[in-house]
This record gives structure tokens, sequence and C-alpha cells, in this order.
């Protein structure tokens, strides 16, 4: 009988876009429970060894977040396996992508902090992303029973649609008010 979660995490069972060696050894990092979910999150040790190169190892990582000087999301995180995500920034920057709602109330976005209008010129769902695709809505529709679908035009000029839930704003019309990657994300 088990007891409780799996605390181990095989290296041939990680997600596979970690992009571990097969032959690395035998076990990865288990993300820690936390805002995103196991399969769509980067442990901070990963992130700090694998991706940026600032240590070689597992103690030199560790070394380096009991020191403090990681921080996600304004917060120090000293976790090695704290699960960072899409959304999730380092200590230099400023803002957050996040979805707009038109309510003022408690509806959450997928981070999970509330979104608010501060400013009267934000309209909602003005230009958006969609996993590295950049565009502007030509149209919405909600059938009845189903999810809502947006239909974007990205800077080539070809259409796709994809669901509310998969749309962030990061901009006004056609100008972004975020830097995006070279080539505007096609």
């Amino acid at each position: 009988m088990a007891r409780g979660l799996k605390k181990h995490l095989k290296r041939l069972n990680a997600p596979k876009h970690w992009m571990l060696d097969k032959l690395g050894g035998a076990f990865a990092p288990k993300p820690s429970s936390g805002p995103h979910k196991e399969r769509e999150c980067l442990p901070l040790i990963l992130i700090l060894r694998n991706k940026l190169k600032y240590a070689l190892t597992y103690r030199e990582v560790i070394a380096i977040l009991m020191q403090r000087h990681v921080m996600v999301d304004g917060k120090v995180r000293t976790d090695k396996t704290h699960p960072s995500g899409f959304m999730d920034v380092d200590e230099e920057g400023k803002f957050k992508l996040s979805r707009s709602a038109v309510s003022n109330f408690g509806r959450r976005a997928f981070h999970g902090h509330p979104i608010r209008y501060p400013d009267c010129l934000i309209e909602a769902n003005d230009t958006i992303e969609n996993t590295g695709r950049v565009g502007v809505i030509k149209n919405r529709e909600k059938p009845k029973g189903s999810f809502e679908s947006i239909h974007i035009q990205d800077a080539t000029g070809h259409e796709f649609a994809t669901c509310m839930v998969n749309v962030f704003t990061i901009g006004k019309g056609m100008k972004p008010w975020v830097s995006l990657p070279k080539g505007k994300g096609y």
C-alpha cells in the first residue's frame, strides 16, 4: 500500500521538455507541490544547472539557493525543486503576463493571481500569445454548452483558432507591451 505522495522521479519518466540525458543518472529532481503542474514546470535545480549553467553540480545549486540569490515572482526561493512555470519571472522582471478579466471581482488567472483593471484604456483580449504565437483577435464565438473559442491572425497573415483559456493579453492592438522573441513568435 502506498503511503502518501511519491518522492522520487526516474529520469526516463521525467517530462521530455526537460531535455535530460538518458545516461546522466537514474533519477531526476521531482518538482515539489506549488503553483504549476508537474508536467508544465521546471524545477529550479534544472534551470540553474542545466539551462543557465550557473552551477555544475547539485551541491552548487543548493549553495546558490541557500545564499538567497534566486527570486521567483519577487520572492526569494530556497527550495531546490520549486516548480517554476511558463509565466514566472526572475528578480530582474518588473511585471508578469496575465489573462485579462472583464470584471473587477476575484476571477483568477493562469498563475492564481486576481486580475484587476487599474487603467481604463486597457481593453480585454486585444493582443494575445498562444504558446509562442502572437497575433490579433479577429473573432470570438461561444457555442452553447461549449468553451469560448477565439480566431487569431498572426503577423504572417495565417489564422488559427484556440480556446479562450489558452490566450494571454500582451498588449493593445498590434503593439505589444512586452518584448517578444525574434520573428514576433511565429
